[in-house]
């Protein structure tokens, strides 16, 4: 109701969106999106007093050197597992103490151990039984799966090949015409998958179907509708399909594997609780680690790393490194020694990056509110201005 203009309300907050500037000491720094996947900016949080106090442009680590060069007090900065802010703290402040963000370790140890398992899938296969495929006995959809897994497996072979001939990735990609990712997934032992599972509808509300199971309401229809009751939008037809499945599932005994489950279901069935496993899936999993132990030291191994974060016990972390270093996860164990300070700053410090994550959903609602069209000076008024 006032007789202004839109452009005359945003230049007067444009003009009040500058509070005064309060020098930090503890900082966190993290990326944000402007636009996913195409252009990014940077978010500085001062992590005493809970605020956001800069928005930078982009998130290059010139941008951020620059910044931080001219807040030389600041003595600890809880960042990601990125190596750009990493290489900009470095420089502008070579004495303040790097922080790693605890969520990241514990993310990047669970996705260390998806990587072992992606990598031991031909074992996994041979464990289980289902090394050898029956062109004859599968479904049209599978029969498809199997076509293009076997031209998967002869490019695999080529890379493969010239890999053992000591060619590099570039000269590779130039011989071969595949882009660099698919010829690193190659060496990795990521492309070794035969069928590929979708997430279904149904997985979010598994646990509950599995407790429904176990407490003998096993009707299709009926848990349906139970499901139904909850939110659950999807089709009758998903859910009698599973009571179906499981039906089988409880009936089948240890000859009876023969199809390996995708990787990242191999991954959450080594990792959940047994008492939370169907009879099949027991059977299924006590297959594997008999046919690779590998994958159980790496279990191991990846939940003696979240247990010393959890319990901050930082003198495990040497003894840890010399067990991973020659384990399916020794990946991971290298990119913790190169980041080792940072690291033990984690294991030890107060500080970590979950507060930014925080500032930047609040970030993410106000852009939202402007449909994604304010400009920088505008959302550092309403982001910073505002408290």
């Amino acid at each position: 109701m006032l007789p202004v203009s839109n452009d005359t309300l945003l230049r007067a907050v444009r003009r009040r969106g500058s509070p005064r500037f309060v020098p930090p000491t503890v900082i966190g720094i993290d990326d944000w999106a402007w636009r996913r996947n195409q252009r990014y900016g940077t978010i500085i949080c001062d992590l005493e007093r809970r605020k956001t106090i800069a928005l930078l442009p982009d998130r290059e680590p010139a941008t951020a050197q620059a910044w931080l060069t001219d807040q030389p007090q600041i003595g600890v900065v809880a960042r990601d597992r990125g190596g750009g802010y990493a290489t900009a703290a470095a420089r502008a402040l070579p004495k303040a103490i790097q922080v790693a963000d605890r969520w990241h370790l514990m993310e990047n140890a669970s996705r260390a151990f998806l990587d072992a398992v992606r990598r031991s899938m031909r074992q996994i296969r041979a464990a289980i039984g289902a090394a050898t495929i029956n062109p004859h006995l599968l479904t049209a959809a599978e029969r498809i799966q199997y076509e293009g897994y076997l031209r998967r497996e002869d490019t695999n072979a080529a890379i493969l090949e010239l890999t053992e001939a000591g060619v590099t990735i570039k000269e590779i990609v130039r011989r071969t015409g595949n882009s660099r990712g698919l010829v690193r997934r190659v060496l990795r032992g990521q492309r070794s998958d035969i069928f590929r599972v979708r997430e279904s509808s149904l997985e979010l509300h598994l646990p509950w179907l599995d407790a429904q199971w176990s407490a003998g309401r096993q009707n299709g229809a009926e848990l349906w509708r139970r499901l139904k009751a909850q939110g659950f939008r999807g089709s009758l037809r998903v859910v009698t399909e599973w009571a179906t499945r499981r039906r089988k599932a409880d009936k089948v005994d240890g000859g009876a594997l023969n199809r390996a489950p995708s990787a990242r279901t191999i991954a959450r069935l080594m990792t959940v609780g047994r008492d939370k496993l169907s009879k099949s899936e027991t059977i299924l999993v006590a297959a594997i680690e008999g046919g690779v132990p590998q994958l159980v030291d790496a279990r191991g191994i990846v939940a003696a790393f979240q247990a010393m974060i959890r319990k901050k016990s930082l003198v495990d972390l040497e003894p840890w490194l010399e067990q991973a270093r020659s384990s399916l996860v020794a990946p991971f164990a290298n990119g913790i020694v190169k980041d080792r300070a940072a690291v033990s700053a984690a294991i030890t410090s107060p500080w970590s990056n979950g507060q930014t994550e925080g500032q930047i959903t609040k970030l993410k609602l106000v852009k939202r509110q402007m449909y994604g069209r304010g400009k920088l000076d505008l959302l550092q008024a309403r982001v910073i201005g505002a408290e």
